[in-house]
Formats: C-alpha cells, sequence, structure tokens
C-alpha cells in the first residue's frame, strides 16, 4: 500500500521517515519528493508498506503527529490523475 506523507520539514531524511513508519510494520520503500531544478524537499513523501493491515495502522497512529516539530498529514496515497501538463526545456 502506498502511503502519502505532507506538510514534512525540510530537514527530514528518507532514514527518518523509514524509521517512523517501521515501529508499524514491513516497510517496501520510502521517497522524499525533491524539486527537480534545485534538488530541495518540496515537504512530502511517500512510504510503501506490503502489508495492508500495517499500513491502515501507521496511517491510523501518525496521521495528525508532530514530525520534525511539524503537524504531518498522512493518507492512503491517491492515484496522480492526468499528466501534469507541458515540461519546460532544460538547457
Amino acid at each position: 500500500m502506498r502511503i502519502f506523507v505532507g506538510n514534512l520539514d525540510w530537514a527530514t531524511t528518507e532514514e527518518e521517515l523509514e524509521r517512523l513508519f517501521y515501529g508499524y510494520g514491513t516497510v517496501e520503500r520510502v521517497r522524499i519528493i525533491t524539486d527537480r531544478d534545485t534538488g530541495r524537499p518540496r515537504g512530502y513523501g511517500f512510504v510503501e508498506m506490503p502489508n495492508a493491515t500495517e499500513a491502515h495502522a501507521a496511517i491510523a497512529g501518525l496521521n495528525g503527529t508532530l514530525v520534525g516539530g511539524r503537524t504531518v498529514t498522512v493518507n492512503e496515497a491517491r492515484q496522480r490523475e492526468g499528466g501534469g501538463g507541458p515540461r519546460r526545456p532544460r538547457w
């Protein structure tokens, strides 16, 4: 199950996020999204957990908690709709 984690402090690392979710079960993958041009974190990421029961427990237990001094939003990730528009050329 893919989980969205929003309102992350920019200093939060993927390792810290993995440790946070590991308390609820097996974590398959963690990815904090970064800006394509600057490489800086964008304040959100995704965690993948193979067991749906553990994933739902993590969502219930972590949504609205403080992580790095910020109240995070944790919920089941939704599929992206559309292509996001045209891309700028990178020259």
